[in-house]
C-alpha cells in the first residue's frame, strides 16, 4: 500500500499515542485536513513499511540504487552524503561560494575543506561551471576523498557531471552533486542532464521547481555505500508522513504522462519567451531560469523595477542580471505577463 492510499484510510482504533491531536482535534484551522493525515508509527497505520516501498519505487522510477525521501531539504541529503562517504580528518573539494549547507557537512562530518573560486562572467555578474580541469589539478594534488559540485547553479549554469565523475573515478574520489535546482531534469529531454544516474549521490529538491511542498527532496545514491545510518543521525524520528506522502505523489505526477507534458509546455513557452522578447537579454543552460539582464539597466535597478512597477519579484539579482525562477506553478498566465513585462523593458 502506498503512503497516499494508507493516509486516506480510517482506523477504527482508538489511539492514545503521538501525536495527541488523534487526527480530530484542530488548532490551526488552514491545516485542518493536514491534521486528518497526520499520522506516527502506530501498528494500526505502519507507515514505515509504506515509505520503504514508496522509497524503492522512486529508485525504480530514477533508476538509482537508492532514492531517499527528505522533509528537511536538501541541506540534509548533502550532510548525509558528506557523512556516509567521508571520515574524520578527510580533505572534501567546494567551490568557495558553495551553499552553507556544503561547508556545514564538512564540518560535522569531521572533514576538512578544501576550496577553489569559480570564475565569473564580467557581463553578467554570476559564477560559472566548474571545468573538469580545475577539478583534475585538485585531485593531483591533494588526497582529497570527496568532491562537491553544484549543478546546476542558482542562476541555471550547468557544469560537465559526465567528465568530472571521470575524473573523480581516475582519482578514487566520491562525487556528491547538489542538484537542488534541477528535479525537473530527468523527466523532460529539453532540459539539461541530470546527475542522478551519474554521480555517486545527487540531491534534487522538489520544492524549487517540481512543485513540491517545502522543505521537501529527494537523495539519489548510486554507489555501494548505504545512506540511512547518516540519515538517521540527522532525521527526527517524528517525521511528517502528510509530507512523505506528498513526496511520493509528486514523484508519481513528474513521471506520469501528464507531468511530463506539462514541463515540456513549460519549457517550450520559456524558449518563445526568450525568442520574442528583443528588449532584453538572456544568459544561462536551463530555460527553467529566466536570466535577463537590460542594456544601460543594473540587475538591482531592474529588480527594483519589476517588483515597484509590474508587480514582479525575482528570485535572485546581482550587479549585472536579475533571474527569475520558473518551475511547475508557473502557468501560461504568468508567462504571458512576464513577456507583457519584458516587451516593454
Amino acid at each position: 500500500m502506498s503512503l497516499v492510499e494508507l493516509l486516506s484510510k480510517k482506523t477504527s482504533k482508538v489511539l492514545y499515542t503521538t501525536p495527541s491531536h488523534g487526527q480530530k482535534f484542530f488548532i490551526y484551522e488552514p491545516l485542518k485536513d493536514m491534521y486528518k493525515i497526520d499520522i506516527s508509527e502506530t501498528e494500526c497505520h505502519n507507515p514505515q513499511e509504506a515509505l520503504s516501498q514508496a522509497e524503492k519505487y522512486a529508485a525504480s522510477v530514477y533508476q538509482t540504487r537508492s532514492t531517499s525521501f527528505l522533509t528537511n531539504g536538501s541541506t540534509s541529503g548533502i550532510i548525509a552524503a558528506v557523512m556516509s562517504c567521508t571520515s574524520v580528518g578527510d580533505k572534501v573539494l567546494i567551490a568557495s561560494n558553495s551553499h552553507p549547507c556544503h561547508f556545514n557537512a564538512v564540518r560535522l562530518a569531521g572533514a576538512r575543506a578544501l576550496t577553489y573560486n569559480l570564475e565569473v562572467d564580467p557581463d553578467w555578474g554570476v559564477p560559472l561551471e566548474v571545468k573538469p580541469e580545475q577539478i583534475d589539478y585538485y585531485l593531483s594534488r591533494y588526497n582529497i576523498r570527496t568532491v562537491i559540485i553544484t549543478s546546476p547553479s542558482y542562476e541555471g549554469i550547468i557544469s560537465d557531471i559526465e567528465e568530472i565523475k571521470l575524473i573523480c573515478e581516475k582519482h578514487e574520489a566520491f562525487l556528491i552533486v547538489d542538484e537542488a535546482h534541477g528535479a525537473l531534469y530527468p523527466f523532460c529531454p529539453l532540459l539539461p542532464l541530470s546527475a542522478v544516474n551519474i554521480a555517486d549521490f545527487t540531491v534534487q529538491s522538489l520544492h524549487k521547481t517540481a512543485g513540491g511542498l517545502n522543505p521537501t527532496a529527494l537523495l539519489h545514491c548510486n554507489c555501494d555505500i548505504d545512506v540511512k545510518p547518516a540519515l538517521d543521525l540527522i532525521t527526527t524520528t517524528s517525521p511528517s508522513y502528510p509530507l512523505l506522502a506528498s513526496i511520493e505523489a509528486n514523484i508519481n505526477y513528474l513521471n506520469s504522462r501528464e507531468g511530463r507534458k506539462e514541463i515540456y509546455t513549460l519549457v517550450e513557452k520559456l524558449d518563445k519567451l526568450q525568442k520574442k522578447c528583443d528588449g532584453c537579454e538572456f544568459f544561462g543552460d536551463d530555460p527553467t531560469k529566466v536570466l535577463i539582464r537590460v542594456p544601460e539597466v543594473s540587475g538591482y535597478e531592474l529588480s527594483e523595477m519589476l517588483y515597484n512597477d509590474f508587480g514582479i519579484e525575482d528570485e535572485k539579482t546581482n550587479e549585472k542580471s536579475t533571474m527569475l525562477l520558473c518551475g511547475l506553478g508557473t502557468d501560461s498566465k504568468k508567462i504571458d505577463k512576464l513577456y507583457n513585462v519584458l516587451s516593454k523593458l
